[in-house]
């Protein structure tokens, strides 16, 4: 993710809360899977200056970039499942991704300006670093209804994202390539149910799930002077890689597959009982957005300059620095100092909307990383 991503992460607060309804008790699962995915996008991040010198390091960085992205955009189309432009829905869209969308574009595009001496540039409609996700969020929420209503929706999804694959035309507007290509697994989560959750968590499954996650280590390994880094951005077509158009479609489907296999290995691992971070999971969006800052900054202030950056010592010590950062950015101290811009009250600027009555309280209403 150089100009990429993470994990996250995502809109503020998942719990469903429906007017006349008492509100259901979270799901420790799925906040156990955001809090564990957001600390990998952290020490993924950390690991992107140290893959040059070590193919071990640029396998590791290879392995969770094929799914800690995906995993996120998963459970963020599994609580997009209850949108249907409802009043309160669109609010909560335009205070929990649309405002911090343009604040952190501003301010990430002013932070590089600030520190490379390069021209600012601010455009809302060229996401750049981090903010992909919250413009892809916003633009598969909208789409939400339409895929709920398809017949066949992760097919045609899938056809939609080999073709994005293949066509440079689109190019990086509204990161429409990455909007694209990750489409699928957002779909595959508007289209799962508790129970195919929980049969991931099945014995049998999770005693596998190690066993893929080594697969897919040892398959990174290979791929390290093999393969180009730049496809599992996801944000280049085929040809812009080099390829003809046809290769692109082929990476795509084989991406896709390696992709939900490692996904569905980390969430057969992930906890379902209530642990200590399980709390922390619900401010992920928190940690995807506020760490740019120190991992680009990271960069611009030389921090990985040395040789005992890459020593399996320094390694060990970014990785874990990496770690403690990303737990110390969901912490409650950190969600109140920061909630005015994530979640901002919107009161002033929005007509109320009007109590809404369903008959179930059960539709998910969040995104992930930061539900």
């Amino acid at each position: 993710m150089s100009q990429v991503s993470p994990a996250a992460p995502v809109t503020p607060d998942a719990t469903p809360r429906v007017e006349g309804v008492r509100p259901q008790e979270r799901d420790a699962f799925f906040d156990n899977a955001k809090f564990l995915a957001i600390v990998l996008v952290v020490v993924g991040h950390s690991w992107e200056a140290l893959r040059d010198e070590s193919r071990v390091m640029a396998a590791g960085y290879l392995l969770l970039y094929a799914f800690h992205m995906p995993a996120f955009t998963i459970i963020s189309g599994y609580f997009s499942r209850g949108f249907a432009f409802r009043p309160r829905q669109i609010q909560r869209l335009f205070s929990g991704v649309v405002v911090p969308y343009i604040v952190f574009e501003t301010a990430l595009n002013l932070f590089r300006a600030w520190n490379t001496g390069e021209e600012l540039k601010i455009t809302l409609l060229y996401p750049w670093y981090l903010t992909w996700f919250l413009m892809a969020l916003f633009i598969w929420r909208l789409t939400t209804p339409l895929w709920r209503q398809m017949r066949h929706p992760f097919t045609v999804s899938v056809i939609v994202s080999a073709a994005a694959t293949a066509s440079p035309d689109i190019g990086g507007d509204l990161s429409l390539q990455r909007v694209l290509q990750y489409l699928p697994f957002f779909v595959l989560g508007l289209r799962l149910e508790q129970r195919h959750f929980e049969t991931l968590r099945d014995r049998r499954l999770r005693s596998l799930a190690p066993a893929v996650l080594a697969l897919g280590a040892l398959a990174a390994y290979w791929a390290v002077p093999r393969m180009n880094p730049d496809w599992f951005y996801h944000r280049y077509a085929a040809q812009e890689l080099g390829v003809p158009g046809w290769v692109g479609v082929l990476m795509a489907l084989g991406m896709l597959g390696c992709s939900l296999l490692l996904s569905a290995a980390f969430l057969s691992l992930t906890p379902s009982r209530r642990t200590w971070f399980t709390a922390l999971g619900t401010g992920t969006l928190y940690a995807y957005l506020l760490h740019g800052f120190l991992a680009k900054g990271a960069h611009y202030w030389d921090w990985y300059e040395g040789d005992f950056a890459n020593s399996p010592a320094g390694i060990l010590l970014i990785t874990a620095v990496a770690a403690a950062v990303a737990v110390a950015l969901t912490t409650p101290p950190v969600v109140k100092a920061f909630r005015w811009v994530m979640e901002p009250r919107l009161d002033w600027f929005l007509t109320p909307a009007s109590p809404e009555k369903t008959k179930t309280g059960n539709a998910p209403r969040g995104a992930a990383p930061g539900s």
